[in-house]
């Protein structure tokens, strides 16, 4: 049979209600106690039940995640380290996969709600600003990852999207090249649009320019997008010798379509991808990419939400911009002339 608080009350020789004290986080209980019964509650592998909590109004130990495509590697990577921060504190994680759609965010929503979770980590878009505004009068503690959202006075951690794009502008122009492209996301991602922003800047410094018809923006199917953005630029009469791309996806569909055109990378074609996920070590070439700490800001935007939730601790809302850092591999070289 499974322990319960009766059972950690008697073995730590202590009252039901200084054990609930210690689940609670409440109460004036000394560390020597605290520590005698969190012992006992290991021995007997005591649960507290999460729909009890919730009932009563208490802590479940839960946190909500809403990320746009779990296969997408790179929130595959986000959802592990925030995981993995949120299990340091005990905290078990429910992943919701939106494909950035309203619909789906607003069932999540629901769902969270009903699990009544402890707060809510928002790495998706939302075309609905209603939503967002929803989840702030609710009063649950929410912090932003990998995103902006504008107009909303929310903890937040995110990379320099902008210096991410000039550092990528920076490697391609000191190899020498002047025909560039950039593969993007849809136009109302704002980490995209910084991104290219960035790049931009650091060609027009140069002396350069980035022709309109270079900057494709795709839709969410990010691999074909590539794929099918990149045959189009490499068809152009003055192609690029080298693509920006937004994000590692699009960069595997642009080489995708480099091999099938028969443009050799990098001696034809340089590529530069976005976030450093797994898959930018085993593509054919290895990818140079602007990496983007995951680890890091897992762990920042599990910590800025916890701490809007402890009420020793109250959060103040606060953005953290984190540095990128460019991982030069063999995507990218000197361009030749064809």
């Amino acid at each position: 049979m499974k322990a319960t608080i009766y059972d950690v009350a008697r073995e730590a020789g202590v009252s039901i209600a200084a054990v609930s004290q210690v689940i609670n986080g409440k109460g004036k209980i000394s560390e020597e106690r605290r520590a005698s019964i969190i012992s006992v509650m290991e021995q007997l592998n005591y649960k507290p039940s999460l729909i009890a909590s919730a009932l009563t109004g208490k802590k479940t130990y839960t946190l909500g995640l809403l990320i746009p495509d779990i296969s997408n590697p790179f929130f595959a990577e986000i959802a592990r380290a925030v995981e993995d921060q949120g299990d340091v504190h005990g905290y078990s994680l429910v992943i919701c996969s939106t494909d950035n759609k309203d619909e789906r965010v607003e069932r999540y929503l629901t769902l969270l709600g009903q699990k009544s979770v402890d707060g809510i980590i928002i790495g998706t878009g939302m075309d609905s600003g209603e939503l967002l505004d929803l989840l702030l009068k609710k009063s649950i503690p929410l912090a932003v990852i990998a995103r902006e959202m504008p107009g909303h006075d929310l903890a937040t951690v995110v990379v320099d999207d902008y210096e991410g794009g000039r550092m990528a502008a920076r490697h391609l122009l000191g190899l020498g090249h002047t025909r560039m492209a950039v593969l993007a996301e849809h136009r109302k991602v704002i980490s995209s649009r910084e991104r290219i922003r960035g790049f931009q800047d650091e060609v027009v410094e140069a002396g350069l320019q980035l022709p309109e018809y270079m900057v494709k923006m795709n839709g969410r199917d990010l691999v074909n997008d590539g794929r099918r953005s990149a045959s189009e630029l490499l068809r152009y009469a003055d192609r690029p010798t080298a693509v920006f791309c937004c994000n590692d996806l699009l960069a595997i569909g642009a080489l995708q379509a480099a091999k099938e055109m028969g443009v050799r990378v990098p001696e034809e074609l340089s590529i530069v991808g976005f976030d450093n996920t797994i898959l930018a070590t085993v593509t054919d070439p290895p990818l140079t990419t602007v990496s983007q700490p995951t680890e890091q800001m897992g762990q920042l935007v599990v910590d800025l939400v916890l701490s809007k939730n402890d009420a020793a601790k109250p959060g103040e809302p606060k953005r953290v911009m984190l540095k990128p850092e460019l991982v030069v591999r063999q995507s990218t070289g000197k361009p030749i002339s064809f």
